[in-house]
């Protein structure tokens, strides 16, 4: 599994025998504790168990290549991410040509990397569901059965943003495959139980109990993060595993752990298989996912923002912070201020939710958005394109250059007219218009909100503003207003805009 924390996995301690035998007695002396409170759960999952582990598979993908200085062999992920080093204990790494010594003379030779992990075979004709991230750029995988069988697997279409990987085996007449069907994840609630079935360290197959701790979670590991919260124990070699609910059914795909030891600490991960299966559905047909695309930058609405906003029932939905100028959303008249609330029936609670559910909603469909601009609520029409890799949603990168001479405050801002040597010094496009901050008081909101010298103030209170005059004037009459934060529009030197909400003391 993935560690979310990135300290350094430690290995696995034995226990004594002296330590198993208090081991053991603490569990009997806690036994009269702990009773009441599982009297409520299944006496045995057992039968369960049994129902569904011949569908379980072990996952080995090997990875062979021409090995150079500073080349890796194995799966790989993006470095500084929460996933960096998943399966470094389990690389077996050996350099040189058939396994013999690598000479430092000769910087080209093969080196071999193998990574273990899990999965589960979904349609009994071959198809095997796991982790993006077990298999990598792996030239060599193979699906290891629950009797210990050996089929070569083919790849047939992998998606890195949500982890998942989709493989075909050729099963033999002497040995049919059994599969386990998806189950539907929206209807698992927080204190359900539920099994892990994997190849935790490389073991084989292992059975864990536990419960649903929560759902939605956002580990920060990509866009569409959705996850499946649990206490049932998986470890490294769970990624790709199945989480069983107690019909045999799988309502996760198991793929990261929070943990400071690189093992189990009772919290576990899995993608809902509700956000899983349309994308092994279309990794199945095309090879690829095809995800909508909107063409939007958003931000999220805190307390301060709908307050400014005047936007009912405060801080929810997704702030559109830009607008591309060839997506979808451009045509259908959507605009930089609006507040995405609801997409295509769905509620967007907070601008986390939005790119998923964009994603998860097929290319060309039209839909209804519905919006919330100036205080009323309207609805747009939108046929959504197709989301590329290049095309991500982003906010602004932050500058920090040398803090220029005042014209005026505000906000704790020192503030400018856009002079050509301005636009020199802070490198800003001839595009952007507005006033320039040359300066930010250390100690003001401005400065918690993470304004920067460099940048410029678009909009104040979304009225465009030219002049440092203009700023100071909107502001005092929004105070005049009765108004207890005020909402800006500020653009970078390159021209991506994000508001900013500051409050009025």
């Amino acid at each position: 599994m993935h560690p979310v924390a990135s300290a350094p996995a430690r290995p696995v301690h034995r226990l004594r025998r002296g330590a198993r035998t208090v081991a053991a007695a603490f569990l009997i002396a806690s036994s009269a504790v702990a009773a009441p409170a599982l009297a409520r759960g299944p006496v045995s999952l057992a039968d369960l168990a049994e129902q569904v582990d011949d569908a379980v598979v072990n996952i080995s993908a090997s990875t062979t290549i021409e090995a150079r200085p500073g080349n890796r062999a194995g799966p790989q992920v993006p470095p500084g991410t929460p996933f960096e080093d998943l399966f470094e204990e389990f690389f077996n790494k050996r350099g040189g040509r058939g396994g013999e010594p690598r000479s430092e003379a000769d910087p080209r030779q093969q080196r071999k990397s193998n990574s273990l992990g899990s999965g589960f075979i979904l349609d009994a004709s071959g198809i095997v569901v796991t982790n993006n991230h077990v298999i990598g750029d792996a030239n060599d995988i193979q699906v290891i059965l629950h009797d210990g069988t050996k089929l070569k697997a083919e790849i047939i279409g992998k998606d890195s943003k949500i982890d998942l990987a989709v493989l075909r085996v050729k099963p033999t007449a002497e040995r049919p495959l059994k599969a386990v069907p998806f189950g539907d994840s929206d209807k698992m609630r927080p204190g359900d139980w539920v099994i892990a079935i994997g190849n935790p360290f490389g073991l084989g197959g292992s059975v864990s109990a536990g419960i649903v701790s929560a759902r939605g979670r956002n580990i920060e590991s990509g866009p569409y993060d959705n996850y499946i919260q649990t206490d049932a124990a998986i470890n490294k070699g769970n990624s790709g595993g199945p989480l069983f609910n107690m019909d045999g059914e799988v309502i996760g795909i198991n793929t990261a752990i929070l943990s400071p030891t690189g093992g189990s600490v009772g919290i576990g991960f899995a993608v809902p298989s509700g956000s899983a299966k349309p994308v092994i559905d279309q990794l199945r047909e095309f090879g690829e996912v095809r995800r909508g695309w909107l063409g939007v930058r958003i931000q999220n609405v805190d307390d301060a923002t709908a307050e400014a906003l005047g936007l009912k029932g405060g801080a929810k939905g997704a702030l559109v912070a830009g607008v591309d100028e060839k997506g979808p959303a451009r045509t259908s008249g959507l605009e930089v201020g609006d507040v995405i609330v609801r997409f295509n029936g769905s509620t967007v609670k907070a601008s986390s939710d939005l790119p998923r559910i964009v994603a998860s909603t097929p290319v060309g469909q039209k839909v209804d958005v519905v919006i919330v601009r100036k205080g009323e609520e309207t609805t747009k029409a939108v046929t959504l394109g197709r989301l590329e890799d290049s095309e991500k949603p982003q906010l602004a990168n932050l500058r920090q250059p040398e803090p220029e001479s005042v014209t005026r405050q505000a906000l704790g801002l020192n503030l400018s007219g856009l002079t050509d040597d301005l636009r020199r010094k802070f490198s800003i496009k001839d595009g952007v218009k507005g006033v320039v901050v040359t300066r930010v008081d250390p100690n003001s909101t401005a400065a918690d909100k993470r304004i920067q010298p460099g940048e410029v103030i678009v909009e104040v209170g979304q009225e465009a503003v030219t002049a440092p005059a203009d700023v100071t004037k909107r502001v005092d009459a929004l105070r005049k207003d009765g108004r207890k934060s005020v909402l800006l529009l500020v653009a970078s030197a390159t021209g991506d805009v994000r508001f900013v909400a500051i409050g009025l003391d």
